[in-house]
């Protein structure tokens, strides 16, 4: 026999949209002799679809979608992931269609909480195993979490499966692949039966979905890896119960993976969201850079404009640097000179407001004026134009607050949220490597705000691998700060670093939603109150 997985990119509440993805994928399986067709997890309404689980009317929706998708199967066997309400009870469920009916219908056992999916929340587990025969061939039936985190091996023991199938909405993290591949082989290690996975690939919000679907047979072998971040109908030989050797896609270094998220995050923000473009400020520097070649690469030059906007600081090689980048990939660009409005409200601070130009405040005001300024501009021209602003600070600055609110952090999506600085040097090279599109000098110079005479972020800010390396050990590994100090940080650093993302909690909540390609981003990943008065102890 042979399966087909539908690695298809889904859109939360498109119910329509959806079901003609899983009929259309249904119809070329069955063209290429499948016998059974295995969607994601949530396929019919995709996946996380959240508070619309509440609405009675996106229950009715669901319900009526999916009876129409039931009576279109037909000579073929369909695994669908879809909400199932019944008796005031609502489940993630998957279930068998053949020749338009329902064979059999299995609830989620494990329900997942966690930031992004927070499923115990909305649905009711399920108790029963879920099985179905096709072909001779006994299939066990999982779904996510199931697999991942559930009491598998005593299901799986209890069961006759020859194979078992899994339904995942399991989202790109760094390396996640890897990890995905070693838990299938030590689960299978303990279970002795064949693994296959069903990803779901596209772009939710904050959420990547990396697709990547594969099959491990009962030996833990992988037989078949499908390509990641795209859509795919992938095939899988079943011989005398075995799945047989197939498609592998190459294996990709992490700096690719990490950079074909970010395309595909933003292609599916601005597309499913239905804007007809971006635009960005083009700075000169190496965030505003990678975030233009990112936009490039996943909306097409036609879709993205760009906004050079010198102040008195800005050095001339910084406009060459920008100007030359937008010709060689084609985009849209212009220059706008601030230093007049930056005169006339440096001006009228000065009228109305008595500050004194000589004060160390001062400093800091005219900093922001020109970021705030900046931001202005790119939201008047999104309100022409209709396209979005990618806002282009990194997680670095959002975690010590080098990020001016209603400036720089303007914007309907922050490209590289979730990036750090040292990353965002390493993503450049990468990036280069494949083309020589980002300038030389960008990536070499130090890096500036450049908003006063001579500025490099280090003078404030200690060298951005220490301050990663702080930010990593403090946010994602959860370390205290003596701990990182054992780290062989200076404890200086270390203390500095943790009070800069402390105080900065109320400037990340009003900054745009971004990328999640960490398991500690600064979304939903990261609530900490913004009112808090508990302080870490060298405080």
């Amino acid at each position: 026999m042979r399966i087909a997985i539908a690695q298809i990119n889904c859109t939360v509440g498109d119910l329509n949209g959806n079901a003609a993805r899983i009929l259309e994928a249904t119809k070329q399986a069955k063209k290429q002799g499948a016998d059974l067709v295995i969607t994601p997890e949530l396929a019919l309404t995709g996946y996380p679809p959240e508070d619309l689980l509440l609405r009675t009317e996106f229950h009715l929706a669901c319900k009526i979608t999916l009876a129409n998708l039931i009576k279109e199967i037909k000579d073929i066997t369909l695994l669908i992931g879809h909400p199932h309400y019944e008796d005031g009870q609502l489940f993630n469920a998957a279930s068998v269609i053949r020749d338009g009916k329902v064979i059999t219908t299995y609830y989620k056992n494990t329900l997942i909480r966690s930031p992004f999916f927070d499923e115990q929340s909305y649905f009711d587990a399920g108790t029963a195993p879920g099985e179905f025969e096709l072909a001779g061939v006994s299939f066990g039936i999982n779904i996510c979490g199931d697999f991942w985190q559930g009491d598998l091996v005593d299901r799986v023991s209890d069961s006759n499966a020859d194979i078992l199938l899994v339904l995942n909405a399991s989202a790109f993290l760094i390396d996640k692949l890897a990890t995905r591949h070693l838990t299938t082989y030590q689960r299978i290690i303990d279970m002795g039966i064949a693994v296959v996975h069903a990803n779901l690939v596209g772009g939710q919000d904050e959420l990547v979905f990396d697709g990547a679907s594969f099959v491990m047979n009962a030996k833990g072998k992988l037989t078949h890896q499908f390509a990641a971040f795209t859509e795919t109908l992938g095939l899988v030989e079943i011989q005398n119960k075995i799945p047989i050797s197939g498609e592998l896609a190459p294996a990709q270094p992490s700096i690719a993976s990490i950079y074909q998220a970010l395309c595909l995050g933003v292609k599916d923000y601005i597309f499913k969201n239905d804007f007809p473009g971006v635009l960005l400020g083009l700075s000169g520097g190496v965030d505003s850079a990678l975030a233009l070649i990112i936009a490039v690469d996943a909306l097409g030059a036609g879709k993205v404009r760009t906004v050079m906007m010198p102040s008195p600081y800005t050095a001339d090689i910084s406009l060459h640097d920008a100007q030359a980048m937008a010709e060689v990939l084609g985009v849209k660009h212009d220059e706008c000179n601030i230093a007049p409005l930056f005169e006339q409200y440096l001006k009228t601070l000065a009228d109305k407001f008595q500050i004194m130009a000589d004060s160390e405040d001062f400093t800091t005001t005219t900093e922001n004026l020109q970021a705030r300024i900046r931001g202005t501009l790119l939201m008047a021209l999104s309100n022409q134009t209709g396209a979005m602003v990618l806002a282009t600070g990194n997680k670095s600055e959002m975690a010590v607050g080098y990020c001016t609110l209603y400036g720089d952090m303007a914007g309907g999506f922050a490209v590289l949220k979730d990036v750090s600085k040292t990353l965002v040097y390493q993503l450049c090279h990468y990036r280069n490597q494949l083309e020589k599109v980002i300038p030389e000098r960008i990536i070499q110079r130090a890096p500036s705000a450049e908003l006063r005479p001579n500025q490099t972020d280090q003078d404030s800010l200690p060298p951005y691998d220490i301050l990663d390396g702080i930010m990593k050990a403090y946010m994602e590994d959860n370390l205290s700060p003596a701990e990182i100090i054992a780290l062989n940080y200076d404890q200086a650093d270390v203390y500095r670093v943790i009070h800069l993302i402390r105080i900065n909690e109320h400037k990340r909540h009003q900054s745009p939603p971004g990328i999640r390609i960490t398991h500690c981003n600064f979304g939903k990943a990261w609530r900490y109150p913004i009112t808090t008065k508990f302080t870490d102890p060298y405080d």
